[in-house]
């Protein structure tokens, strides 16, 4: 059971010193302390929880990202896009810094181990989601992305330079009483109470979003959208150090699976065919920017008789929607998969219904967060922000890495601090830390924290009205007293304690900063009733807050900085700053006179509690011991050695070890670790007898295929796994033979025997990256339709691609196969006898032949194309008028596909008017 805690003296606090303090082990946090040791700094990381599985990126959340690739977008157009998004707020310095640095951190990611999409020619598979720029860059087997970070972060040469403390919690930032520069912080252990303070150089703040802010619509705490433990730490710590913080009134808003607070996943759906439709199966989405705009669209839809609203993805074939559940249902939640099977629902059979997240405040998926240039410095001297915490509009995961590399590259110049420590502001964060203890029968704190974040839906969420506001306010100053009392006796109860207090302060900026901003801007995101228009004259500014020196939340409306990169639709005015001071309430009638405080009643008592508080002392029972630990206490040596990155020559022995667990847990260990060999020591258990060690030598294999040496060793051991029973492992060879070019052409189409069609897809891919085009045509009669369709792409995806390969493929029986190859065409080329034959399968019954057709026209001679698209705009189904649609816009030149296209921009599906409009302002 848990031995209650007693309060202690802060005086005998843990006093830790370094150069660098990184505050939250997650994206923004590893990156930056890796780029500061590098530098040559004394780091010291701290994490609430356990930095090997903490923050948004622990379970891999972020399965797709945003990049500048070069050759498939330039950083001036993705500027421009933030820009547009954000209407127009944004200071394009910082969002430059993640266009123009964010490819070199894919490579540098890389060069850790982490995988990015590629093709067969190692080529990144950016893609397209909105409708203009191709920055998404997938990363399918994201959910390893931590563990491989966590790996840089235990290599040798980093621990002598970063020291990592689990389980201790910040609470507020130290600062010099002189000149305000922050000097440390001043927090506790989450499992032992104790209290810690750190002296710093520099301090980063990395603790990302709010996402504890406004209450899911099942009621649970934590069933948020975001991380639940982001409970805007970084928000509250920097606001009481005096940094500025900024656009706090831009929530982040965004559509999510029915009863299930996982994203619908656009950004992973839509590039494979899915999108989102209204109830009579109508695409609605006219905005071109995963923004606040498009999610007033989406609450519109889902409020009228359109609703409700749903992800479609039952049209797709069966691989298609694989391969999107390979994705949905690993990287990015692990439990959605098991959601829709308990509703019984489908991808293939059911449209799988959407509905709208509680707000959070979030820096890189909306613009609320704390300021910062294009430095990562914030308005205090020496102290950064990076990652979600930081207002860096729709900056995303790579953002994140960006940001987190900056901070730590500028803070790497200072040194750990030796002076005095402010003895008052040591003592206001003690007593915020310990004060439940003095009161532990007090309201807990799930029941205070389920008040707070109800009053944030009533009062605060959009659409917002001063009336709400000024009550939300009012609440929020009410609850300081309720949370001021609450009770804890563990350090656990105390950890959730701080995060109550830091949700309300996030709650209180959010409410003022919404009342302040006197327009509507951002769509769902700022959408006030009572100022309906967005007022660029007067509000195309930052809203800055901080703490004044009285200790009150007072505002600054700031101009916007010159842009960088020209977008017509916004013209910053320019001039000073004006200094808002604080936000005036707006009044909301009352049953009597608001300045007469009402006298107490002669009979009135203290209040009981509403609840009794839990027995802190019953027992626990513990949690059931893991069977594969208990089975051998060789499990237990081996987990107690991976911590220190032993080479092959420790792990050697673990890896022969009789037991078939032993050998698996060796296995994961060396793609923890990827000692000297580990390339051929996997390869050789490629073909072990026990089929969970081939399965983790492929797992790991595949997660390490980045930082593999293309050693002979490795590819003579690949190459004997092709002879392996097991299809996985066939499969996983192919795979890295092919992503090291390992392998050539006989040893690939050899593959194409074999029995199962995943290794039959897999050895066509390893053929096109060999631009095998014979082998592929010989596949062409594969009798498998998934083996046909990888084929018709394959052909389109050699280095010299031709249409004659594919002609067997044009006249498919299976439309699939068919359309694959007539869109194929597009990348070929498609000269007159080829546009013919794609100008008849426009009549084709199947609608995807008929859209393949279209898009193959794209390429063809335009005389021939413009006359036989032109009819396909009135196609009944809305992806064969979308291809036409793009197909015309390659055609723009000629005066018929440009009429065609104005006749487009009234269709009744969004898709196809949106880009059937951008004839009318294209530049070519």
């Amino acid at each position: 059971m848990d031995t209650p805690l007693t309060v202690p003296d802060p005086a005998d606090a843990t006093e830790l010193s370094c150069d660098v303090l990184v505050v939250g082990g997650g994206t923004a946090g590893t990156m930056a302390a890796l780029t500061a040791a590098e530098r040559g700094a004394s780091v010291l990381l701290l994490e609430k929880a356990h930095v090997r599985h903490s923050g948004a990126l622990a379970m891999g959340m972020d399965g797709v990202n945003n990049a500048v690739v070069p050759g498939r977008a330039e950083p001036d157009d993705y500027v421009a896009e933030i820009t547009r998004a954000n209407d127009g707020l944004v200071d394009q310095s910082t969002v430059r810094q993640t266009a123009t640095r964010g490819f070199a951190m894919v490579r540098r990611l890389e060069s850790y181990g982490v995988k990015f999409e590629k093709d067969e020619h190692g080529e990144y598979a950016v893609r397209q989601v909105h409708r203009s720029g191709s920055y998404v860059l997938p990363m399918p087997e994201g959910k390893d992305v931590k563990k491989v970070l966590y790996r840089q972060l235990r290599r040798r040469e980093m621990r002598e330079r970063i020291r990592i403390e689990n389980r201790v919690m910040p609470v507020r930032v130290l600062t010099h009483p002189d000149d305000g520069r922050a000097v440390g912080v001043a927090g506790f252990h989450t499992r032992t109470g104790e209290f810690t303070i750190v002296r710093a150089g520099a301090v980063i703040l990395a603790t990302g979003a709010c996402g504890r802010l406004g209450l899911p619509a099942s009621g649970y705490l934590y069933g948020t959208y975001e991380n639940p433990t982001n409970a805007g730490d970084g928000y509250a710590m920097a606001y009481h150090a005096g940094a500025a913080l900024t656009g706090i009134e831009c929530f982040q808003v965004n559509p999510l699976i029915k009863d299930y607070n996982g994203p619908a996943c656009a950004y992973v759906a839509n590039p494979f065919g899915g999108y989102q439709v209204n109830r009579h199966g109508e695409r609605f989405v006219e905005s071109d920017y995963w923004s606040g705009q498009m999610m007033a669209e989406f609450a519109a839809e889902l409020a009228s008789d359109r609703g409700p609203v749903y992800l479609k993805l039952s049209h797709l074939p069966e691989e298609t929607v694989g391969a999107v559940e390979s994705i949905l249902h690993t990287t990015e939640r692990p439990t959605r998969g098991t959601f829709h099977e308990g509703r019984g629902h489908d991808y293939r059979t059911h449209d799988i219904e959407m509905h709208i997240s509680e707000i959070g405040l979030c820096g890189g998926h909306s613009a609320s967060g704390v300021r910062v240039d294009a430095h990562a410095r914030t308005t205090v001297p020496r102290l950064y922000a990076a990652g979600d915490l930081a207002s860096v509009p729709h900056n995303y995961m790579i953002g994140a890495f960006v940001f987190g590399d900056l901070a730590g590259e500028d803070a790497a110049k200072y040194t750990a601090y030796e002076g005095e420590l402010d003895r008052r502001q040591i003592a206001d964060a003690h007593e915020l830390v310990y004060r439940p203890l003095r009161n532990p029968s007090g309201p807990p704190q799930p029941q205070v924290e389920y008040k707070l974040r109800r009053f944030v839906n009533d009062y605060v969420a959009p659409p917002k009205t001063g009336a709400k506001l000024s009550l939300a306010v009012e609440a929020f100053d009410r609850m300081s007293g309720e949370i001021a009392g609450m009770g804890a006796r563990t350090a656990h109860e105390l950890m959730r304690c701080a995060e109550v207090s830091f949700i309300r302060d996030c709650a209180e900026m959010a409410a003022r900063a919404s009342l302040a901003r006197t327009e509507s801007r951002w769509g769902l995101y700022h959408e006030r009733l009572d100022h309906p228009e967005r007022d660029d004259e007067g509000w195309l500014h930052h809203l800055d807050l901080r703490k004044s020196a009285s200790g009150a939340m007072e505002f600054t409306a700031r101009p916007v900085e010159p842009y960088l990169v020209p977008v017509p639709e916004f013209a910053p005015p320019g001039g000073p700053e004006r200094h808002l001071g604080e936000v005036e309430l707006v009044p909301v009638a009352t049953a009597g006179p608001r300045d007469a405080v009402p006298a107490a009643r002669p009979d009135a008592e203290a209040r009981p509690d509403a609840e009794a508080r839990p027995d802190a002392d019953a027992v626990v029972a513990p949690a059931p011991e893991d069977p594969a630990t208990a089975a051998s206490p060789r499990l237990l040596e081996l987990l107690g050695l991976v911590e220190d990155s032993p080479g092959l020559d420790v792990l050697g022995p673990y890896l022969d070890d009789a037991d078939p667990a032993v050998r698996a847990a060796a296995v994961a260990a060396l793609g923890e670790t990827a000692p000297a060999g580990a390339g051929p020591a996997l390869a050789a258990r490629l073909r072990d007898g026990a089929p969970r060690v081939r399965a983790a030598a492929a797992a790991a294999l595949r997660e390490l295929v980045e930082v593999l040496p293309a050693e002979p060793a490795l590819g003579d051991g690949l190459r004997e796994a092709l002879g392996v029973s097991d299809p996985a492992v066939r499969a996983a060879a192919l795979d890295v033979l092919r992503a090291l070019r390992l392998g050539d052409a006989p040893l690939y189409a050899a593959a194409l025997g074999a029995a199962e069609v995943d290794v039959r897809v897999g050895a066509v891919r390893a053929l096109v990256s060999v631009d095998a085009v014979a082998e592929l045509a010989r596949a062409a009669a594969d009798p498998a339709r998934e083996v046909r369709v990888a084929v018709a792409r394959g052909l389109a995806a050699v280095r010299d691609p031709r249409p004659g390969p594919l002609a067997p493929l044009l006249d498919d029986a299976d439309p699939l196969v068919g359309g694959a190859a007539l869109a194929a065409l597009a990348g070929t080329g498609c000269p007159p006898e080829y546009a013919v034959r794609a100008a008849a399968a426009l009549g084709a019954p199947a609608w995807q032949v008929r859209a393949g057709a279209a898009t193959a026209l794209r390429a063809a001679p335009a005389g021939l194309a413009v006359p036989a698209l032109a009819p396909v705009l009135a196609d009944p189904n809305a992806d064969v008028r979308k291809a036409a649609v793009l197909s015309l816009l390659a055609h723009r030149d000629d005066p018929a596909a440009r009429a065609a296209l104005a006749g487009a921009a009234d269709d009744p599906d969004a898709d196809v008017r949106a880009y059937a409009a951008r004839a009318a302002h294209a530049v070519r």
